[in-house]
Order: C-alpha cells, then sequence, then structure tokens
C-alpha cells in the first residue's frame, strides 16, 4: 500500500508536467524541432547521468545475486514480450501487425521508467533497474528492427547497444562501483543534479506529444488490446515471476514497473523510417501513454 500511495503521489506529479508541456507545446514555447533536441537532451545527457549515479554503491554479494535475478528476468520477460507478439496479432495486416509486435516488445522502461522508479522506489533501487532495463535495449536493436526489416546489420545493432550513452554509464558506474574510484563532490553533485532533471523534462516532452491525440483514436480497438497486453498481461508475468522465485519487494517493484512501461517513443519513428503507418504507430503510442497513468498505480497495488 505504501508503494501504491508514492505511485500515485508520483503519477500525480507526472501530471503536472505533463500538462505544463501540453501547454508550452499548444502555445508554440516547445515547438517540433526544441522537442527534438530536448529528447536527445535527456537521452544523451540527463538520463546518462541519473544511470551513473546509480552506481554510487559499493557492490557485494548479495547486490550482485538481485542484479544477476533481475538480469534473467528482464530477459525472459523481452522473449515473452516478443513470441506473444509474433502470434496474437496476426490478424492485422503488415502495416499494423509490425507496430502492435514491435509496441509489445519495446516499451520505454529507460526514457520514463527509470525516472518513476527512482520516485517511488528511491536511489537503492536504481542500480536493479538499471540493470532491469539491459536486455530491453538489446532486444530493440535486434529482434526489434527485424519486425520492420526481416533482416538487419546485427553487427551494427549490437555495436549501438553496447556504445548507448546509457549503457557507457553502466560502464563507468560499474568501474565507479568495483574500485570505489572518489569523486570530487563537486561532479558528484553536478552530475545528481543533471540526472535529477530526467524526471521533469521526460514528463513535459511526454507531455508536447500528447497534443497530437484525439479523442477518436480511443475508438481502436487495436490500442485497446495492445495496451493490455503491453499495460497489463507482461506486468502480470513479471509479477508472477518474481513472486515465484521469492524476491523481495523492492525487485519485485522494479520488476513490475519497468514492465508495466507503456510502448517505446522508438515505435512511430522506426514505423516511418521502414513503411509501416506511421500514423497510426503514433496512436498507438500516445494511447498506450494515457492508458499507463491509470493501469502503473494499479500494478503497483499488487506488489
Amino acid at each position: 500500500m505504501d508503494n501504491f500511495l508514492k505511485m500515485l503521489s508520483t503519477q500525480a506529479i507526472m501530471v503536472v508536467y505533463m500538462c505544463i508541456g501540453y501547454y508550452c507545446n499548444r502555445k508554440d514555447i516547445i515547438d517540433r524541432r526544441t522537442q527534438t533536441k530536448m529528447t536527445d537532451f535527456v537521452l544523451g545527457v540527463t538520463l546518462p547521468c541519473m544511470v551513473f549515479h546509480s552506481f554510487n554503491i559499493r557492490l557485494t554479494r548479495e547486490v550482485l545475486m538481485e542484479a544477476s535475478l533481475c538480469l534473467g528476468v528482464a530477459f525472459f520477460i523481452c522473449f515473452l514480450a516478443w513470441a506473444v507478439g509474433k502470434v496474437i496479432y496476426n490478424k492485422y495486416p503488415f502495416e499494423k501487425k509490425s507496430i502492435l509486435q514491435y509496441a509489445t516488445l519495446v516499451n520505454n522502461s529507460a526514457f520514463l521508467g527509470l525516472p518513476i522508479v527512482n520516485s517511488v522506489l528511491g536511489d537503492e533501487a536504481m542500480l536493479l533497474a538499471t540493470i532491469f532495463i539491459i536486455p530491453n535495449r538489446i532486444f530493440m536493436w535486434t529482434a526489434g528492427i527485424s519486425i520492420f526489416t526481416n533482416s538487419g546489420d546485427k553487427s551494427g545493432a549490437f555495436k549501438k547497444v553496447l556504445m548507448n550513452p546509457c549503457m557507457i554509464a553502466v560502464y563507468l558506474g560499474l568501474i565507479r562501483s568495483f574500485t570505489g574510484f572518489p569523486i570530487p563532490d563537486f561532479l558528484d553533485s553536478a552530475i545528481d543534479g543533471l540526472g535529477s532533471a530526467t524526471t521533469p523534462l521526460s514528463m513535459l516532452l511526454i507531455g508536447c506529444m500528447m497534443t497530437e491525440l484525439k479523442f477518436s483514436d480511443m475508438k481502436d480497438w487495436s490500442t485497446v488490446y495492445l495496451g493490455a497486453v503491453r499495460l497489463v498481461f507482461l506486468p502480470l508475468a513479471a509479477l508472477a515471476v518474481m513472486t515465484v522465485l521469492g524476491a523481495d519487494e523492492m525487485m519485485t517493484g522494479c520488476a513490475v514497473i519497468l514492465t508495466a512501461m507503456p510502448a517505446g517513443t522508438t515505435t512511430a519513428l522506426l514505423a516511418e523510417k521502414y513503411g509501416a503507418d506511421g500514423k497510426y504507430a503514433t496512436k498507438c503510442l500516445l494511447t498506450n501513454i494515457l492508458f499507463s497513468i491509470i493501469t502503473i498505480p494499479c500494478m503497483m497495488l499488487l506488489v
């Protein structure tokens, strides 16, 4: 119940940020170009800072065991999402099926999930959360791309995963945790401050995206179907696996929150690039985000 109340409070704060983003976009304070640059700033600067700062602990055997468990469960959830997506969307044409499959497989666990974990579960959970999202990034650039292309440069995709700014932050963070390498207080505070900006900035950007959503978009049952799979079935699967494995509340909370995140923002970008229905992809993405405002707190009631 405590986590549920924290999540409600966090969601209320997120909604305020989103409303401000919505207003700024409507008033052209944040235009399309600014929105793109802000997204790059979050993904390339503030989010890596948040990830790096989460490793500001000494890695013990217990922590490594918990991290290994989270990594294993995350790989299982990704494989489950991939397998389910291949089966349940066959009645849709490729232009929609590919989008529904990708949106089921790849979620917004880094851009949106890490800030929420940080807000609800605190800094202690960030290390586990950072480890948990690694398989999702791997599947994004491998199986995710192949959904649209049926092929792909596997070596290039793997390199993209390894050289992602958040992954680089993981490498540096691991070095810091293992060696205890000291960082000057002023630099550590600067990194922490930049990382703390991730939550409001990411929510502002999502609020900007919400200006493209129309009420009529809610009448498309395929988006509701996607929401049920992505936002309800998969988080419940993560909860079930963690319960069977006897994971503690923090690990379970991380797994459920990060699995319950809406479809990844790359859904619309890749759909446009590879000839799928870009407008439909945007609709799926935005309705997923809207539904998640309700489903995420409900998932936390079960943890």
